[in-house]
């Protein structure tokens, strides 16, 4: 099993690099690539050093069985079929392919075997905050349909990337010396701040982030369901949260959607308010599951169901994601 990683030094390639040594993931060769900047750089995997390869139109995906590729969208609409041709299993990480007819977008734990049809070679992953919370409904829907939800999300530094996360560092660093923060990665300054405004805005007042939430959502989980979502960047490092509040065809108890929950695959249910315990993405950083806390019935709606949720975004939203779908089609 020869393995590549395209995007390397980004923050979800690094991420990549360690699921995959966490997890020992079965492979037997780890091909790095990325940009001209990157080429020559270094990485540690498993103790022995490798070399990131320039990304080039050539034959160097003659021997590779399934390539992560996090380099951004361009990249992978440009690279696409350099790096399948040979027949290697593209597995994508940027928005380029996810609402393609021919495309499969999986999110392990709802959907794994639509990974199996890949005519074109290529698999997406998610957004994600639509990873995130689709781990969370797929609980719920199991035991009775989801007609609609909506969804507010709380988003960290870390979906824009590595950069991202510098800048919100460096911003307090620099306020607390009376600076003026940089501004650079974000349209304002995020530190003490919040950003209602994730990617760019539509046509229908509803940012790209937003529409990506109901498409990518209903694609997933082969279902009507409908996603109202108001996306949110907020000042916090790493792991994104979701307040999410869902309608299902039939009233769901409390203890209902508890067992629910704990008995979902990818879902740790956190949910003791008497003693304050609810997900919280200080503690949750680094971990791989998605969190649910503070469900609760829905005042204005019988068949309503309320609960937060939080995942970190570069491991189940992004590293990870792969690296289980990856898992899921060599066990088949």
């Amino acid at each position: 099993m020869n393995i590549a990683i395209v995007g390397t030094s980004g923050a979800v390639g690094q991420e990549l690099l360690r699921v995959l040594e966490e997890r020992s993931f079965p492979l037997d060769e780890l091909h790095l690539f990325g940009s001209s900047r990157s080429a020559g750089n270094t990485y540690i995997f498993k103790g022995e050093k490798l070399t990131v390869k320039e990304l080039k139109h050539n034959d160097d995906f003659k021997d590779i069985d399934i390539a992560f590729v996090s380099a951004g969208g361009g990249t992978s609409l440009e690279y696409a079929e350099t790096i399948t041709k040979h027949g290697a299993i593209m597995i994508d990480n940027s928005s380029a392919f996810r609402m393609e007819e021919d495309v499969p977008l999986v999110v392990p734990e709802v959907n794994a075997e639509d990974a199996l049809n890949t005519p074109r070679g290529i698999i997406a992953n998610p957004n994600c905050t639509t990873a995130q919370l689709v781990v969370a409904l797929k609980a719920i829907e199991d035991i009775t349909h989801i007609k609609k939800v909506h969804v507010a999300t709380y988003q960290a530094a870390s979906g824009a990337g590595a950069a991202a996360m510098q800048e919100l560092e460096n911003q307090y660093a620099q306020l607390g010396k009376g600076e003026q923060p940089t501004i650079s990665k974000f349209a304002y300054q995020l530190a003490y701040n919040l950003i209602p405004q994730v990617d760019v805005f539509t046509d229908n007042g509803y940012t790209k982030e937003e529409m990506k939430m109901f498409n990518e959502t209903r694609k997933i989980m082969h279902s009507n369901i409908e996603v109202s979502a108001t996306c949110v960047r907020v000042p916090v490092m790493r792991a994104h949260s979701e307040a999410i509040w869902i309608e299902t065809e039939r009233p769901l108890s409390l203890e209902e959607a508890r067992t629910a929950f704990s008995n979902a695959k990818g879902v740790v249910l956190i949910d003791n308010p008497a003693k304050k315990e609810y997900p919280m993405p200080l503690d949750l950083t680094g971990k791989d599951p998605v969190y649910v806390g503070r469900i609760r019935k829905d005042l204005t709606n019988e068949n309503g169901l309320t609960f937060w949720s939080v995942s970190d975004q570069i491991r189940k939203g992004a590293a990870l994601n792969a690296v289980q779908i990856a898992e899921y089609l060599i066990s088949q």
